[in-house]
């Protein structure tokens, strides 16, 4: 099979493309034929080194695609099934290994793309719109990158509960794509044009915000703080622009007893009964149009160089994802 492999950690030039041989599936595993897989930024930090991981190694978090062949012990899937799982290393390829623990079914009809499209980033969205801040109408939320692939979701989510998104975009453009998600053109803010903290503490009438969700990291970090309410909470997901330095936690006293965390996916679908609860109404709201997608950034497995440079270019907008048939 064709595979995207890592021997050694750097840029994107490290991602090579490689023939290797299918694998086979253990007791309690499944391989699955990816049909689409997706790119995100957890990918970029395993190829840089930043997350520590075991070389040789295919990369890749996310998947879809159906079932191949089931390992012994395996109960639950059949031959042919459409599946989709995310927090499972290897889906770079043309096949990859997923216990069956962590597999979902896809709802029938439900297009495989954007199954892969929405897996990590949608029960990302979900875990942090309901459950590391349990949003409800009439609170407010800030939420930066909201052009990206989880910032779309979370601003369909954060609005569809009827809460209020304060929305931080880098282009007019972007701007256009977080209005149409959800969020009112009064509170989008172009943080190229303008300071997004006084602009957040103007809209709020000083009061700031209940909840920050935070992708951006070492550049948004310290401003974000000062955008919430005491006893306000932060969210940070992730780090595009970079690790976050150290800091004194008193700062979290000094500023309103703020509350911050550094959450992951992986302890927010621990069991298989949470996975599939959240993966059951991300897939469910998309099948259903509730939950609009971006996918017009699709590449050959061959490209998975280029498409790990387009999304730390912070360009791009929606999802973007690796074919890996025929690529």
């Amino acid at each position: 099979m064709k595979a995207i492999q890592i021997t050694q950690t750097g840029g994107p030039e490290v991602l090579q493309l490689r023939e290797l041989p299918v694998p086979k599936p253990g007791p309690g595993e499944v391989l699955i034929k990816v049909v689409a897989a997706g790119v995100n930024f957890i990918e970029l930090y395993v190829r840089e080194g930043r997350y520590k991981s075991d070389l040789p190694l295919i990369p890749g978090t996310e998947a879809a695609g159906t079932v191949e062949q089931l390992g012994p012990n395996v109960e639950g899937f059949a031959i042919g099934d459409p599946v989709a799982s995310t927090n499972v290393a290897g889906s770079y390829a043309e096949y990859a290994i997923v216990p069956a623990a962590r597999l979902v079914k896809v709802p029938a009809g439900l297009d495989l793309k954007l199954a892969a499209a929405v897996m990590l980033q949608g029960m990302t969205a979900h875990y942090l719109a309901h459950s590391t801040f349990a949003l409800k109408s009439g609170d407010t939320a800030l939420v930066h990158a909201a052009a990206g692939g989880v910032g779309l979701l979370l601003t369909q989510m954060v609005t569809g509960i009827g809460a209020r998104v304060i929305a931080t975009v880098s282009t007019p453009e972007k701007a256009e794509l977080a209005h149409a998600a959800g969020a009112s053109k009064e509170d989008i803010i172009l943080y190229t044009e303008s300071d997004f903290e006084a602009e957040t503490r103007r809209l709020t009438n000083s009061r700031g915000v209940d909840v920050v969700y935070d992708s951006v990291g070492k550049t948004t970090f310290d401003k974000s703080l000062n955008c919430l309410r005491p006893r306000g909470l932060m969210a940070l997901f992730g780090g595009s622009s970079g690790a976050v330095p150290p800091f004194d936690p008193i700062e979290l006293n000094a500023k309103g007893s703020l509350f911050l965390t550094r959450p992951k996916l992986n302890d927010y679908i621990a069991t298989s009964a949470e996975l599939q609860e959240r993966a059951d109404a991300v897939l469910t709201a998309v099948q259903q149009g509730k939950l609009k997608l971006r996918t017009e950034h699709n590449y050959p497995l061959a490209d998975a160089a280029q498409a790990h440079i387009d999304i730390a270019s912070r360009k791009t907008t929606g999802k973007l994802l690796l074919i890996p048939q025929g690529g």
